[in-house]
């Protein structure tokens, strides 16, 4: 049998006193923490589908990456700040210690806030939106264990972000 590890996110909030939008996810995979940004795993859909969402062609490099966000007022972070994991799997989680998103909210003109998933939206309501105060809307996950949502189901889900900016 696996055995869960105690894992501490590894990556710092992006955002800038100019984000709109907070999208929100559970925790980085395997994958994403070797990667060292967000959304790492190259069979996530969520580079694809802001490419598609804002008709762009991005590169894996972090810094353009980390650059489209900013550009285009997106703030990224995890609802989760340390757990116990058995690899990349969100059913795995125990032992929540949520993300104190307090700094996203004070420094940044947050609007809206998506969940990227429903892991991420049930932490989110369970520790987050009291303190912040803001409803979040779920949205389904980009994750590859997503797979009864096709790239065009994403896309039709997720493009309300457009709407917030």
């Amino acid at each position: 049998m696996t055995k869960h590890q105690t894992i501490t996110h590894p990556l710092r909030p992006l955002f800038q006193t100019d984000s709109k939008i907070l999208i929100l996810g559970s925790f980085p995979s395997v994958k994403t923490r070797e990667y060292g940004f967000f959304y790492g795993h190259p069979q996530n859909r969520f580079w694809p589908l802001l490419e598609r969402i804002f008709g762009v062609k991005l590169s894996t490099d972090i810094e353009e990456r980390r650059a489209f966000l900013l550009q285009h007022h997106l703030a990224v972070y995890d609802v989760i700040y340390q757990c116990d994991i058995v690899g990349s799997s969100d059913a795995s989680i125990q032992n929540v210690v949520p993300s104190d998103l307090s700094p996203i909210f004070k420094e940044a003109d947050i609007k809206h806030v998506f969940c990227n998933g429903g892991t991420a939206y049930r932490y989110y309501q369970k520790y987050q939106e009291r303190k912040t105060g803001f409803k979040a809307t779920q949205l389904p996950s980009t994750s590859p264990a997503n797979a009864r949502y096709s790239i065009d189901d994403l896309y039709h889900q997720w493009r309300i972000i457009r709407e917030y900016m």
